[in-house]
């Protein structure tokens, strides 16, 4: 039984069930190690059981040795297939993912099951996945490293005909070059009115028509995923570029500061706000600091100032602030940072000075 199922196992007696079963495809992922889809997972103190169907036998014997599955066949229907593994693992209580089931799907089950007793739980699984383990963190520096290079390398390719979807292109290429299995999202790719919306999707604008860049850019590795953004400039930027840059980076360095285990998320947060604020460009500010990165892209906990979360050591998140002036181009500066046992660690190593944002197209 791996420690991460073992984890989930000892919360059984809190939660009040004697099994649990999983449904949320990223959870079966980060608990088994498994990387088909259709399967769902039943935990109990005796162990694990994979319910699966007969396309993924093969694989599940290889990316899962030792873990026990139940196969449904052909001429089953899934509810009546799930039912049946169920029914037949003793179970009296058995927990759900609420928060992931189908009204449907879950009424179907239960309709031929009225003798169990469910348990509605939310977030079990998110909370346990916040805090990473060493193997995790290794994958998440080998993400950010190869995110780092992708751009780089774009970068001193990069020319003044070049368009914002040229960039996400090669940037991609790159990435998968390098070993990945491409983007964790949907990059932002902003020359500048563009880097004025914190979620613009990149288009046909031309680099050269504008001074400044804002890049978004994440990679997907082993399933885990890296988040960064830097902001660039060239030619002549807006007069007001250089010192807003400055408050961002300066807002970024107050935040990073701040985390240490023990810190609440709202201090973070405000830690970085109280720097713009004092720069007089709060108001520019229009989201949350920053989120945990792992499986998801977006994950608990959450920096900002309404957040309930305290850091750990073994979180992975970002620090994000950034300003956004309409119409004319916009600032975030962002990196993953681990939470440590005695503070913290930046995983990026990505320059982020004004003077390193300077660009020759």
């Amino acid at each position: 039984m791996s420690e991460r199922i073992k984890t989930l196992t000892k919360q059984l007696d809190e939660i009040g069930a004697d099994a649990f079963y999983v449904v949320d495809e990223i959870n079966v992922r980060y608990l088994t190690g498994f990387t088909g889809d259709s399967s769902s997972l039943l935990i109990s103190r005796s162990g694990a059981l994979m319910l699966s169907d007969g396309r993924y036998k093969e694989q599940l014997d290889e990316e899962c040795p030792g873990l026990r599955y139940e196969i449904k066949s052909p001429s089953q229907r899934p509810d009546a297939f799930t039912a049946d593994v169920l029914a037949g693992s003793g179970a009296k209580k058995i927990a759900i993912e609420s928060d992931s089931m189908t009204v449907a799907g879950f009424n179907a089950i239960k309709s031929k099951l009225p003798e169990i007793e469910w348990v509605d739980t939310s977030g079990v699984l998110l909370k346990q996945r916040m805090i990473k383990d060493s193997e995790e963190i290794e994958v998440l520096r080998s993400a950010v490293r190869i995110n780092e290079r992708a751009l780089q390398s774009v970068l001193a390719k990069l020319g003044p005909d070049w368009t914002e979807l040229e960039v996400a292109y090669e940037l991609e290429s790159t990435i998968r070059r390098l070993g990945a299995t491409g983007f964790s999202f949907d990059p932002i790719i902003g020359a500048g009115p563009g880097g004025a919306k914190p979620h613009y999707s990149p288009d046909q604008t031309v680099l050269g028509d504008h001074s400044t860049l804002l890049i978004d850019w994440g990679t997907k590795l082993g399933g885990y995923a890296s988040d960064l953004t830097r902001c660039f400039h060239y030619g002549n930027p807006p007069a007001k570029f250089a010192g807003a840059y400055q408050a961002v980076l300066d807002s970024q360095l107050a935040a990073i500061d701040a985390i240490r285990p023990g810190a609440t998320a709202k201090s973070v947060d405000e830690a970085s706000r109280s720097v713009l604020k004092k720069a007089g460009l709060a108001e520019y500010f229009v989201h949350g600091l920053g989120h945990g990165v792992g499986l998801q892209i977006h994950e608990s906990p959450r920096l900002s100032g309404v957040s309930e979360d305290i850091l750990q050591p073994g979180m992975v998140i970002t620090v994000e602030p950034g300003v956004y002036f309409e119409g004319e181009f916009g600032i975030r500066i962002e990196d993953d940072i681990l939470v440590t046992e005695d503070g913290n660690e930046v995983l990026s190593g990505f320059p982020k000075g004004l003077d390193d944002c300077h660009l020759i197209l």
